[in-house]
């Protein structure tokens, strides 16, 4: 229904902005990049260099939207179709896309499907022991959804960077070494921020993570063999948590030691209180991991993907610390 729906959107959305601003792009010779989400547009920044300031690179979702609740606007339809490179997740949250490129002006576009580009090593989402499942609200039964939130590997993340810079060098070669040159040296720090995140939680006696939330981190915490429970999947549109679950994650609180609820950014924080309140101690921390879901123009402009998760590797060491203690 909800891949139905999305289409039908799309194909308003496109009549109108064909026919009314029909003679409305922008022929300047610019290169043009349209990334649906802010870890694509900082890798694109970061692979681009000094060119990036030449070119004209589009951040879809960058008002503090949520990916799993963005509709495209009839401006952000135009601006997909004339585009040379356009980067999306491709997961069920972007089945407006299918919609979006089947009248594209640029016939020529390279579509970068982040999904697409992993294949067999894409994860389904998962649900787990406690969490709240959306089947159980009379969702009726679907296919296994794949886990869209590709980018919080960072092993992942390098591979997708060599395909943006392939797509970079084919659309611009007059920058083709700039590129390579540029992604050579990033490819450089996700390595050493992936090495620095496998050390970090190598000793880890019982790596475990509990959130009183959506978890987004399953590729994460697959890099590194974590295991977690939560109150929701990824990408779960639930937001009220039954009695159940609450007292199944205090026990499990309580069951591991934990000294933190797990929470992600843009979170209220009332779950993660009442799940304290129902544990033995209740004196555990609050700690937020930012999974990058959707970007406020304050992150777009002062943050990068790798600050991000530099911050999210010292949340999850103070997360650990008492197993690091002991």
């Amino acid at each position: 229904m909800k891949k139905v729906l999305c289409l039908v959107i799309c194909s308003a959305i496109l009549a109108a902005a064909f026919c009314g601003c029909g003679n409305d792009y922008v022929q300047d010779g610019k290169l043009k990049v349209v990334a649906t989400i802010f870890p694509e547009y900082d890798w694109v920044r970061e692979i681009m260099g000094d060119a990036f300031e030449d070119a004209d690179v589009v951040l879809l979702q960058y008002g503090g939207t949520d990916m799993h609740s963005y509709q495209p606007t009839a401006a952000d339809i135009i601006k997909i179709s004339d585009c040379d490179i356009f980067i999306y997740v491709g997961g069920v949250s972007d089945d407006w896309v299918k919609g979006a490129l089947k009248e594209k002006k640029n016939k020529d576009m390279k579509e970068i499907n982040l999904l697409q580009i992993l294949g067999e090593n894409a994860l389904e989402e998962e649900i787990k022991e406690g969490m709240e499942s959306e089947e159980q609200h009379d969702h009726g039964e679907e296919e296994p959804e794949l886990d869209e939130h590709v980018w919080l590997s960072l092993r992942n993340a390098e591979v997708f960077c060599e395909k943006i810079a392939q797509a970079l060098k084919e659309k611009d070669p007059e920058n083709a070494d700039k590129y390579e040159a540029n992604f050579k040296s990033y490819a450089k720090k996700l390595s050493a921020l992936e090495e620095k995140y496998a050390y970090a939680v190598q000793d880890g006696k019982d790596r475990v993570l509990v959130f009183a939330d959506r978890f987004p981190f399953r590729y994460l915490a697959d890099d590194y063999s974590l295991d977690y429970y939560a109150a929701f999947a990824g990408c779960s549109s639930e937001t009220a948590a039954s009695f159940e679950t609450i007292t199944k994650l205090a026990a499990k609180v309580d069951e591991l030691g934990v000294r933190a609820v797990m929470t992600i950014e843009g979170s209220d924080c009332k779950l993660a209180e009442t799940v304290i309140a129902n544990t033995k101690t209740k004196d555990q921390k609050i700690l937020t991991l930012d999974s990058m879901q959707s970007a406020t123009t304050t992150k777009w402009k002062d943050a990068t993907y790798l600050s991000i998760m530099e911050k999210n590797l010292d949340v999850l060491i103070e997360a650990m610390g008492k197993w690091w203690e002991e």
